[in-house]
């Protein structure tokens, strides 16, 4: 599996993660501006709009409970892990993931990240085309694509997320990445004890009230999507938003994943 990381590179590598995560800081001016568009989409939608994108955004709730279609196939990951680590074919699986070197596991989610951005702009320009009414399709759209990407990054780190404790996870990654500043916290502080049973089952509990997270997640993005309200225009707008968006989860992802992690071998190393 190659080398490991010895203690003083975890620590410092984890010293790097909370230093980002100090980092992570939004604009209250923003947060309050971003509900803005959908206050009028809610207005000028027609009905039959409005409840196509519920019901998409309800099929979201089915996630945390059972994966439903947005869960993947590990094993395309594996394979990519497979072949930065230089392992032979289809040896690998999510727990032997684990036991790769941290910078394996980057290289494939930084990979990932690049592939499904450039997905994320494809989509957003695609949508983008149609104005307001193309807007309700990619709202969930990109929402299930941030799910499949933060899923694949935690098959990197090697984390099953056929498991409800992962998805649990990959939502509060999700969350983190939409919310502001002291949402943030609040995630930071949950996820702080996630590895201790307690903390799991604190979280999931929390989590009951899910629809909450989605929908600030729509709002909370909401006014980078003004001018994808305009037909054809909305097709360069569209591609940056959504890459950028999409970028955002991937990145909280990582890091999360990662701290989890590297967190996780200094406590086997203490041990």
């Amino acid at each position: 599996m190659g080398h490991l990381e010895t203690k003083e590179v975890l620590e410092a590598e984890l010293r790097g993660i909370i230093e980002w995560e100090r980092k992570q800081k939004d604009i209250w001016f923003w947060e309050k501006l971003g509900r803005l568009p959908f206050l009028l989409l809610d207005r000028i939608t027609p009905k039959f709009v409005q409840e196509k994108l519920g019901v998409a955004l309800n099929e979201m709730g089915s996630y945390v409970q059972s994966g439903g279609r947005y869960l993947i196939s590990e094993r395309s990951i594996l394979d990519k892990l497979e072949e930065q680590a230089g392992l032979s074919s289809d040896s690998l699986t999510i727990d032997k993931a684990g036991q790769l070197p941290l910078e394996v596991m980057d290289r494939v989610a930084d990979d990932l990240t690049g592939t499904r951005s450039k997905m994320a702009a494809v989509q957003g320009a695609t949508t983008g085309f149609g104005g307001i009414f193309t807007l309700a399709i990619d709202i969930p759209a990109l929402l299930g694509l941030s799910l499949k990407v933060l899923q694949e990054i935690a098959v990197c780190y090697g984390y099953d997320p056929k498991e409800k404790r992962e998805r649990v996870f990959v939502v509060k990654c999700l969350q983190f990445a939409s919310s502001d500043i002291v949402g943030k916290r609040a995630v930071l502080e949950e996820l702080a004890e996630f590895t201790e049973e307690r903390g799991q089952n604190q979280v999931i509990s929390q989590l009951q009230g899910w629809r909450e997270v989605v929908t600030s997640y729509r709002d909370n993005f909401g006014w980078k999507k003004l001018f994808q309200l305009v037909p054809i225009a909305g097709m360069i707008f569209g591609a940056f938003i959504n890459k950028g968006t999409l970028q955002d989860v991937a990145e909280a992802g990582k890091m999360l994943y990662r701290k989890r992690r590297i967190v996780e071998r200094l406590t086997e190393l203490e041990q």
